[in-house]
């Protein structure tokens, strides 16, 4: 029968720290590795569309009208960078700026018709041979729950 501070006890406190550090270790390199390789096959996919990996993400990332901040962050890049990738998919007709519905300061991206289509192939192209492709449904969900619980605000 156990005690009650043994049933109380946490994994992590009877873990030494050097096997926790190790554990950690590795799996940061496995995060860091999936990375990677997403990031590869949105290059690659990108590619025979015209579109450098941070156009593809940008397009990717839109899923509706949203400002520049938005998208940066959808991106995880500066807003400066988000500006220099948004004028370039100006420049190809595939993203407007118009006026915020509420914010003067501020202006809405927004696809165009051509800008949609092409987003529509690019996800088509992302999703096949994807790095997350040999996880079922079911894992998906359970690594997004796993890696949400990780990012969230303490």
């Amino acid at each position: 029968m156990t005690t009650r501070q043994e049933a109380t006890t946490s994994p992590e406190a009877t873990t030494p720290p050097e096997a926790r550090a190790v554990a950690e270790r590795e799996l940061c390199g496995l995060v860091n590795g999936l990375a990677h390789r997403i990031a590869d096959h949105v290059r690659r996919q990108a590619v025979p569309l015209g579109l450098t990996a941070a156009q593809a993400t940008a397009l990717r990332e839109m899923t509706g009208p949203m400002t520049m901040r938005e998208l940066a962050e959808r991106m995880t890049c500066e807003p400066s960078n988000a500006t220099f990738v948004v004028d370039k998919l100006e420049k190809r007709g595939l993203v407007e700026r118009r006026p915020h519905p509420t914010d003067r300061r501020a202006k809405h991206l927004v696809l165009t018709a051509e800008g949609t289509a092409l987003r529509d192939r690019l996800l088509g192209l992302l999703t096949r041979e994807s790095p997350l492709a040999a996880l079922t449904p079911e894992q998906q969900r359970a690594l997004q729950a796993l890696l949400e619980q990780t990012v969230a605000p303490a």
